[in-house]
């Protein structure tokens, strides 16, 4: 027998699915004139049928099922009596009322008066404006007729979207005072109110409450029900909006209280005193004895009864006669008990046919999924540790334990194992299939409970079980009622469960849910549960930090191992291509170290091809930083894994892009992560040496070609750090690929590396130990690579003889031809040699090396052309040979013979006349490290002592140069000596020389002796009358004065720069020679435009700066008309500076107003002269355009 669900779907579309191919009939029935029912009405019987059921279905459940069953009851009986018989229509419409059907009553009521057969009971009800008025503030009447909505409200009333006051429920609190007044009135107002109401509930329930035992004499007909009472309403009520908050009807709930405003939804007491709060509604609807099933497990079903236990005589037209109230209760009462027994009889039927259906399916798949042996089902043998014996078989066989349809039959649920043991004896003693069987064995075997020596009815044991608190009404609650018994089982609750737990998670403490996240991923049987599973882990956090995002990569790895390349391609890559363009840079970095940290686990044409092409995106649009910085890192990675050799040039190009970044982070990742890998997989190729080396000489060359006229520095720095970057691997693959590599043995006396062989790697990935496999290895290698270059040579050695013949001739060459001015140039390639002759070794750099630039750098004086300017000594392979050549190695023989080549070199140029740029490139890259400090000296010292006028003259100038390096001590004991003795020497052009050292030692010292020392010795210049016609020296020691004046003491610029500045202005007023007098004045305004932007005392000022500045503007009037119009504004600006000075000398204050024009005219002054410090042609332009 099939069960009935009252709760069902609506009747049309009930209909719809149990008489598809009926069609509706709108005809009038001729024997009573009323409009006839469609033939598929259950409430019309057809003749030649089988007996008639009666569904009752609807979207709207009444409040109790006294309804349902007086009506199922009276048209059953009616059925059952002869098929001419109808129902009531008094009936009909006692039913409609009392369900609250409103509208079709107000129809069926409105045919009924066309047809001429008015119907008193609707008359009344429709002629009673009270049933349709809204009730508020106090209980309804006991005599009107309610449903679970409450009285209906005219329409005009109904409250809808616009009309609810959202204010009421804001959390906003800034509110004025005459309103919060008028709300606490109001709140207090209703407060007395629902007091009111209560006490009146009170009153009212206690005058209507009937004793039980009397209630069961009443006899009533099915038509009339009793009024629901104020506490009934007030209880349906308050469950209802409990209901609605529940299941997230919030602005129903809202409505609804509005209609209640009668009713505090907040607190049951309101309700009514000392009255227990009843279960929820869901509750009490699974209470009633109605379960949903799914649509193809439902059927009609009739519910009879005696006919003779019907009340009254339902066969007629005519309504029949009303009993009394008492009657009229007892007869509801029993119809409900008998309905609700043959429903839950009907129902433990029909479940347990399911059972039976749902058993032998699932045996059914498991046998089509695998075929195992007999002896394998066996779960309760899998799964206990004792095999299973008569006893517990027998057991489970009469008692067997619940199995839900859900999740396979694996969970225990805690709902409803009691009636369910009791109910399902009967159905489960018919399948005795030996997989049953052992599915009761597994659990029983597991869970056994002592039952009481009691004789407890089922019905009274389960009342008695439903006083313990439970909730299972919810999803939360079903999902801890059942209990997984299997690994499936627990990744489907977590499925169900993990979308629910992760928002309300705090964000700093989401990566504790990755492990259950991953662990769900990786076993659930679901694909779309794992794709949002994943979908979760990768949007757990808004913005992971580097913790968090370790924590996902981490997890990322594992589930990569646990489930292989197939589903890490088809699940994990997509959600990593979804946060591709992702607005937070974290996301973004998180899939690019995700790409990365996956690589090893993917399919490798994958690897090589979407995973390539999602980082090449990366690379090139992403905006962040840290982002590309991962990005690179990934691409090494990529670079370590892939195989495939067509791939190798796009590789190429993204060493180039990268290299290219304008973020150092970026570049620094290129040569830590992506070179190394990507010069170990071109050594695989074997390419390294052959074509990925050869190809960034090839763009050396072509940059210095196309750089004649201005070289592009970025790019060769770019080229020229990839190439350095690349010198270990070049290394390895020479040690690898030697004679000697076969005999290399891990075992005896293998002697340590020196710590200092090597230069210090940027990353391991650029350790010769990492490269080659292991420090002993490379120790053995190492040993066998000396021995083979000192005492057997290079003969087969192709990779070797490569690096001899090839690389070192084409980079000699290409160090002669870039500029020896360009110091970062000459550092770059500096360096570049400095870390290959170490890499290298000693013996390779003395016996190839250092030959092949002995054979270029022939010194002496026929290898300089002076008037030609293209002698090998005047390029930028003098300083690169000297700094990163002769510098690899600081042992004594090292050290003479880096200072024996500069001596060289210093006196070849100078004796050639040739300029001395490659000499000072030396110096100022030696320099920069103090431990050459000494070494240089000792260079200069030669110098000093030289015999030929021209070296000293050039060491004279090369002390300039290494004055700002060395302190001060080494300046005192070394420098300052060596120039006193040279400004003694008996040629004046030696003098003159030291004239820009003892400046900058004026500029850079800070002793007090030292400075008076040099002071002396410049005085002595400028006051020997021997000196006072020398107008070279005259010409040096301004533009001396002019480069170290701002910077020097102020002091010394007071009292020593500026007023002999003075002098010698004034002494070319009366210079004769008119070269002689233009050259001083533009050097005289050099330097008087440089100090210009100086602080300069007001005394100082008018003695010496003014007079100097007008005495050259007496020379630049006649010499130079352009000169004259700056100087002239120089003259108006320092005049006006002095005047405002002096007013505020003399009134001991300065007015507002002066105030302003002074700190106006100098801050024009300022900015001006500072902007033309450097020349004084811009200096003009400037004047010019103010005039």
């Amino acid at each position: 027998m099939a069960s009935v669900n009252p709760f069902n779907r609506s009747d049309s579309e009930e209909e719809a699915e149990r008489r598809p191919n009926e069609t509706v009939d709108t005809e009038r029935s001729p024997s009573d004139g009323a409009p006839g029912p469609p033939p598929g009405n259950p409430f019309s019987p057809s003749a030649d049928a089988e007996p008639p059921t009666l569904l009752l279905s609807s979207n709207r459940t009444s409040p109790s099922g006294e309804g349902i069953i007086s009506v199922s009851a009276a048209a059953t009986s009616a059925m059952a009596g002869s098929a001419e018989t109808r129902v009531s229509v008094d009936v009909i419409a006692a039913q409609l009322l009392r369900d609250q059907y409103i509208l079709t009553a107000l129809e069926f009521h409105t045919e009924l008066l066309e047809a001429g057969r008015e119907l008193p009971r609707l008359r009344d009800y429709f002629s009673n404006p009270g049933n349709f008025e809204r009730q508020s503030g106090t209980p309804p009447a006991k005599d009107q007729v309610l449903g679970p909505g409450g009285p209906l409200n005219r329409a005009g009333s109904i409250s809808t979207l616009d009309s609810l006051d959202f204010a009421r429920y804001s959390d906003d609190g800034n509110r004025e005072t005459d309103e919060r007044v008028a709300v606490l009135e109001f709140e207090l107002r209703k407060a007395k109110e629902t007091i009111q109401a209560l006490r009146a509930n009170l009153t009212q329930a206690a005058e209507s409450e009937v004793p039980s035992q009397e209630r069961k004499n009443f006899k009533s007909s099915p038509e009339i029900q009793e009024p629901i009472r104020p506490l009934e309403k007030r209880a349906l009520n308050f469950l209802v909006n409990e209901y609605l908050l529940k299941n997230e009807y919030k602005l129903s709930s809202i409505t609804f209280s509005d209609e209640n405003d009668d009713q505090d939804f907040e607190l049951w007491d309101d309700v009514g005193l000392n009255i227990p709060k009843p279960p929820d509604l869901l509750q009490l609807y699974r209470s009633c004895g109605s379960t949903l099933t799914s649509p193809r497990d439902k059927a009609d079903a009739a519910v009879g009864v005696d006919f003779g236990d019907l009340p009254g005589n339902c066969t007629g037209h005519e309504p029949p006669k009303k009993p009394d109230l008492s009657q009229q209760q007892q007869t509801e009462v029993v119809q409900e008990l008998e309905y609700q027994l043959n429903l839950l009889n009907s129902e433990k039927l029909s479940l347990a046919e399911q059972i039976k259906k749902l058993q032998s399916e699932i045996q059914t798949l498991k046998k089509s999924v695998s075929t195992p042996p007999p002896a394998s089902l066996d779960l309760g043998s899998q799964n206990s540790p004792h095999p299973s014996t008569s006893s517990t078989t027998n057991s489970c066989s009469t008692n067997p334990p619940p199995v839900p349809p859900t999740d396979n039959g694996q969970y225990l649920d805690i709902r409803g194992v009691t009636e369910a043991e009791n109910d399902l004896a009967p159905a489960s003693a018919q399948n005795t299939s030996q997989p049953h069987l052992q599915a009761c064995n597994k659990v029983t075997s597991r869970v056994q409970f002592d039952q009481p020596n009691r004789k407890l009815s089922p019905a009274f044991q389960q009342a008695l079980l439903s006083f313990c608190r439970m909730c299972s009404d919810s999803r939360l609650g079903a999902e801890v009622s059942r209990i997984a018994d299997s690994e499936e089982s627990v990744m489907l609750m977590l499925g169900r469960c993990l979308p629910h737990i992760v928002p309300n998670v705090l964000l700093a403490k989401r990566e504790e849910l990755i492990p259950l996240i991953l662990c769900t991923a990786c076993l659930h049987p679901e694909p779309k549960e794992r794709d949002q599973l994943l979908h979760i882990l990768f949007n757990l956090i808004k913005r992971p930090d580097d913790e968090q995002r370790q924590m996902i990569l981490t997890g990322c790895v594992a589930f990569a191992r646990h489930v292989g390349p197939t589903r890490v391609e088809a699940e994990l890559l997509p959600q990593c291509w979804e946060q591709i363009n992702h607005k937070y840079p974290e996301r973004r970095l998180l899939v690019a170290e995700a790409c990365g940290a996956l690589a090893p686990y993917l399919p490798k044409e994958i690897r090589s091809s979407l995973v390539l092409s999602m980082l090449q995106q990366m690379l090139a649009e992403d905006k962040a930083d840290m982002v590309r910085e991962a990005v690179v890192k990934s691409l090494g990675i990529i670079m370590g894994y892939i195989d495939d050799s067509d791939k190798y040039s796009q590789g190429f190009e993204l060493m180039l892009l990268s290299l290219g970044d304008p973020s150092e982070r970026v570049v620094n990742a290129v040569h830590q992560v992506f070179i190394p890998a990507f010069a170990a997989w071109t050594t695989e190729l074997g390419t390294l040496h052959t074509s990925l080396i050869p190809s960034l000489l090839a763009r050396i060359e072509k940059l210095l070609r196309q750089g004649e006229h201005g070289l592009d520095e970025h790019k060769l720095h770019i080229f020229l750090s990839a190439l350095q970057s690349l010198i270990p691997p070049l290394f390895a693959v020479v040690l690898q690929n030697a004679p000697f590599s076969s005999r290399a043995k891990l075992h005896g006396d293998i002697p340590t590396i020196e710590v200092t062989r090597f230069p210090r790697p940027a990353s391991p990935l650029q350790d010769m130990a990492t490269i080659i496999g292991s420090r002993e290895m490379l120790s053995a290698l190492l040993l066998l690579y000396d021995h083979q270059l000192e005492h057997e040579g290079t003969t087969g050695w192709e990779s070797l003889l490569w690096v001899v013949n090839q690389l070192l001739p084409q980079l000699i060459e290409i160090v002669g031809r870039i500029n020896v001015t360009s110091s970062t140039c000459v550092h770059e390639f500096s360096r570049f040699f400095w870390r290959f002759c170490r890499t290298f070794g000693k013996i390779f750099t003395n016996t190839k090396v250092k030959p092949q630039f002995q054979e270029i750098l022939r010194l002496s004086e026929e290898n300089v052309d002076a008037s030609a300017g293209n002698g090998i000594l005047t390029k930028a392979t003098v300083p690169i040979y000297a700094t990163g050549v002769l510098t690899c190695y600081n042992q004594e023989e090292d050290r003479k013979l880096l200072v024996g080549f500069l001596e060289d070199v210093m006196t070849t140029l100078s004796l050639s006349h040739a300029p001395l740029d490659s000499l000072k490139a030396s110096f100022v890259e030696l320099g920069a490290n103090p431990v050459y400090h000494e070494l240089l000296l000792t260079v200069l010292w030669y110098g000093v002592v030289h015999t030929s006028a021209l070296v000293r003259c050039t060491a004279a100038r090369m002390f300039e140069l290494l004055v700002k390096g060395v302190n001060e001590t080494l300046v005192a004991q070394r420098v300052v000596p060596a120039l006193i003795t040279l400004s003694s020497d008996p040629e004046i052009s030696v003098r003159i020389s030291t004239i820009p050292a003892f400046g900058t030692i004026m500029e850079t010292v800070t002793q007090k002796e030292l400075l008076e020392r040099v002071k002396m010795q410049l005085a002595s210049f400028l006051e020997d009358p021997q000196y006072q016609d020398q107008h070279s020296l005259h010409m040096e020691i301004i533009r001396t004065f002019g480069r170290v004046g701002p910077n020097a003491e102020p002091r010394f610029r007071d009292e020593f720069v500026l007023p002999h500045l003075h002098k010698l202005a004034l002494a070319n007023n009366s210079q004769s020679v008119e070269s002689k007098r233009i050259d001083i004045a533009i050097h005289l305004f050099e330097a008087y435009s440089a100090l210009s932007c100086c602080f300069i005392s007001e005394e100082v000022m008018v003695n010496y700066f003014l007079p100097g500045l007008r005495c050259l503007h007496a020379d630049m009037e006649q010499l130079s008309p352009e000169h004259e119009v700056i100087l002239s504004s120089m003259i108006k600006e320092c005049e006006i500076k002095v005047e405002n000075r002096g007013i505020a000398d003399a009134q001991g204050s300065i007015s507002i107003a002066s105030s302003l024009v002074g700190e106006d005219a100098k801050t024009k002054f300022l900015s001006k002269m500072g902007q033309l410090t450097t020349s004084g042609a811009m200096l003009a332009n400037v004047f010019q355009r103010k005039k």
